[in-house]
């Protein structure tokens, strides 16, 4: 495995990243922080023991560098590192929107390139992630982006054409959930409960059913059928749903987020 790992952008994923290569990576590599912000790179310093540098510093002698910076940032920190990335070197690239051939074009012929959408449940392990290799990737080189995303949660390699479909289900994914449990929540409290005991109750409700449906091996729809009773609250419930167009709206809402990623890929 790799010995440098140098994480360029120390803000809440640079250190998810940061953590999760120091945890699960084996032998467990060098990881230094660019973060040009001198109170957010006081807390990986502190709570991760990495070496904190300037940009151009971390790369030098990195196997693998990974960006984590804002996409509008992404050209000017290519422009200042791009030519000191060292041939054979994996870069990641989070930056939404950002393609692979861009990243290419401000590196070596030898740099690997690969695109990456993590989501935010990747800072207590359970993440996923689509990745995908540019033209220029080798299969050694995506297996090893795989294997370091891992260590955050679950990946899935994808081509870079359904990247927009990646960061419409899962990246963006986290907040449709937050979303239905803001509305379970309001719900509870307007049938009576009080607002602490609603939101446990969603929590764990939405922990439980994920849990569920992870260990199962069942389908979603099979899960909910079987609570489904004929004529009970919860067919009450679902009716009530489908009147309404949930699950079309469900399809819509993805649908505007695939095409939103698709806009600024292009710059929109």
């Amino acid at each position: 495995m790799t010995a440098r790992i140098a994480v360029l952008g120390g803000g809440v994923m640079g250190e998810t990243l940061a953590g999760g290569f120091l945890r699960y990576v084996t032998p467990r590599p060098a990881v230094v922080v660019a973060e040009k912000r001198e109170d957010r790179a006081q807390q990986p310093r502190d709570e991760l023991g990495v070496e904190i540098a300037d940009p151009l510093d971390a790369v030098r002698g990195a196997q693998v560098v990974v960006l984590v910076v804002k996409p509008q940032d992404i050209p000017a920190l290519l422009s200042d590192v791009g030519p000191s990335i060292e041939p054979g070197t994996v870069v990641i690239s989070i930056a939404a929107g950002i393609r692979t051939q861009t990243i290419e074009e401000a590196v070596g012929p030898d740099v690997h390139v690969v695109r990456a959408m993590p989501n935010t449940p990747a800072r207590v392990d359970r993440g996923v992630t689509g990745i995908s290799g540019g033209n220029r990737c080798s299969d050694e080189a995506l297996a090893l982006a795989e294997s370091l995303m891992s260590s955050v949660g679950q990946v899935v390699v994808v081509p870079e054409s359904l990247q927009d479909a990646v960061t419409a289900v899962s990246g963006s994914g986290p907040a449709y959930v937050f979303y239905l449990a803001e509305a379970m929540i309001a719900a509870g409290v307007e049938l009576g409960l009080d607002e602490a005991a609603a939101t446990h109750m969603v929590t764990h409700t939405i922990l439980g059913a994920a849990t569920l449906m992870e260990t199962s091996g069942e389908h979603p729809e099979e899960l909910r059928r079987k609570v489904t009773s004929p004529n009970g609250t919860t067919a009450a419930a679902i009716a009530r749903l489908e009147e309404l167009g949930v699950r079309e709206s469900v399809g819509a809402a993805l649908t505007a987020a695939r095409d939103r990623s698709r806009e600024l890929s292009a710059g929109a």
